[in-house]
Parts: C-alpha cells; sequence; structure tokens
C-alpha cells in the first residue's frame, strides 16, 4: 500500500504527458486519446538532453567538491575534536538559513570569478551549499567507527591522513555512497541557485528548461510532464543500481 501511494505522483505525471490540452482544462483524469505528441515536442521545441546532460553534469560535480570538503571535515570534528563539541551544530546552522538570503552573495562571487553561466561556477555554488547536510549527514558514520581502531592505527605508525585514507574511509564508504545521492539528488533537483546564475541552454539545467515551456498563452503542461519524467528515469537507475550501498549506509548511520 505504501509503495502504491508513494507511485501516485510518477501516474498522475505519466498521464498528464499523454494529455492533450483538452484534457488538461477538463480535468480528466485520463486522457480521451493518448498525445504522443508531447514526447516528441518537448525533445524538438526544447534541448531537453542538454539540460538533463547538464543537470548530471552540475551534481556530479558539485556532490564530489562537497564530499571531498566533507570527509576531511567530518574526520577532524569526530576523532580530532576539531572546533569543539559545537563545530557541527555551528556547521549544520548554516544550512538552516533560506537559500535566498545568501543569492545575491552568491551572485557577485560568482560573477568576479568570471564563471557566470558556466557549468562549473554553478558546481561550485551548488557544492557549497550542500555541505553542511553532507558534514552533518556523514557525522554518524564516522563516530559509529570504534575509536580503538585510530589507535591501533597510531601505534603502527599512522599519523591522521593515512589513517583516514586507508582505515576510516574504507569502513565508512557504504555511508559515503548513500550521502552522495542524498547531495545528488539535492543539486540535480534545485532551481532557484541554476535559475539565477545561467542564462543559456549551455548551462541550464533541466529544472531550469521545465520552467521554460512556455507558449504566448499556453503552459505545455503535457511536454512539462514528459520532460519530468526522462529527468526521473536517470535518477531511478542511479538509485538501483547503487540500492545496496544506500540501504547499507543508511542502516550502518543509524548506529551509534
Amino acid at each position: 500500500m505504501a509503495v502504491l501511494f508513494a507511485l501516485l505522483p510518477v501516474a498522475s505525471l505519466v498521464l498528464t504527458s499523454l494529455k492533450g490540452p483538452a484534457d488538461i482544462l477538463a480535468l480528466r483524469v485520463f486522457p480521451a486519446e493518448l498525445a504522443w505528441s508531447n514526447w516528441s515536442s518537448a525533445f524538438e521545441r526544447f534541448p531537453i538532453t542538454t539540460y538533463l546532460t547538464n543537470s548530471f553534469a552540475v551534481a556530479g560535480l558539485a556532490t564530489l567538491v562537497a564530499l571531498v570538503i566533507a570527509i576531511p571535515a567530518n574526520y577532524a570534528i569526530a576523532r580530532l575534536r576539531a572546533g569543539g563539541g559545537s563545530a557541527l551544530g555551528t556547521i549544520v546552522s548554516v544550512y538552516i538559513a533560506p537559500p535566498v538570503v545568501a543569492v545575491v552573495p552568491l551572485f557577485l562571487l560568482v560573477r568576479t570569478l568570471g564563471l557566470m553561466d558556466s557549468i562549473l561556477g554553478l558546481a561550485l555554488v551548488e557544492a557549497l551549499v550542500i555541505v553542511p547536510v553532507v558534514v552533518w549527514l556523514l557525522d554518524g558514520f564516522f563516530r559509529a567507527v570504534p575509536e580503538e581502531i585510530d589507535e591501533a592505527a597510531a601505534l603502527d605508525g599512522c599519523g591522521p591522513v593515512r589513517t583516514l585514507v586507508r582505515i576510516v574511509l574504507p569502513l565508512v564508504m557504504p555511508g559515503v555512497v548513500a550521502v552522495a545521492i542524498i547531495g545528488f539528488v539535492l543539486v540535480y533537483n534545485d532551481f532557484l541557485i541554476p535559475v539565477i546564475l545561467t542564462q543559456s541552454a549551455d548551462s541550464q539545467t533541466l529544472p531550469v528548461g521545465i520552467s521554460l515551456m512556455q507558449g504566448g498563452r499556453e503552459v505545455m503542461f503535457g511536454q512539462m510532464a514528459a520532460a519530468s519524467l526522462t529527468g526521473m528515469v536517470p535518477v531511478y537507475v542511479l538509485a538501483l543500481l547503487l540500492q545496496r550501498w544506500l540501504v547499507g549506509g543508511l542502516t550502518q548511520g543509524s548506529v551509534k
């Protein structure tokens, strides 16, 4: 029952992608006639493939940068007691503020660096945005590793960096993969920052591209639904491929 309930939005999206304007205006649940042309029209009139490629590039790069920052930070907080007991709370508190608060400073920063309307600039900003939540999610995984392992590594002559890379990181890898998927989806679905920092189809992501699917006086709901489904499929496939890591990581993180 829970699975069916969770799939209702997806089913509604599928039906919408097959409805013509008359069916949508009449609020029909099922289309009177299947409008397969919505799919071809969406790909012919809009660069859906480019939007999708940009979304994956930005989300992948942003997640990678966030992990490179968050993993050493988590090790320093959990093992080296860096920043004291309030370090984690201070980092997470940054994420609590509405993203719109930081829009103007981020816009000025990206423009100063000459990275406006670029995938690199957008990915770096998105990485900065998700770093607090990535640090917060990884904290449980690092604290679940017994400190005796670090002590044994120190007796064998390992320093903090070598202990992290060679010993601790492999143990928390399922958690890292789980958090990476969550961070990837957060960036992949983001709309506010891409719509502000991008102006051309060469760097615009799929959420921004979908928002542009409007005619003169008509919102192209069928085409928007088709594009949304196209964007959902790769994420579902990615989650299925990494399901073992995702479930194992979330289970590991629940044990402290």
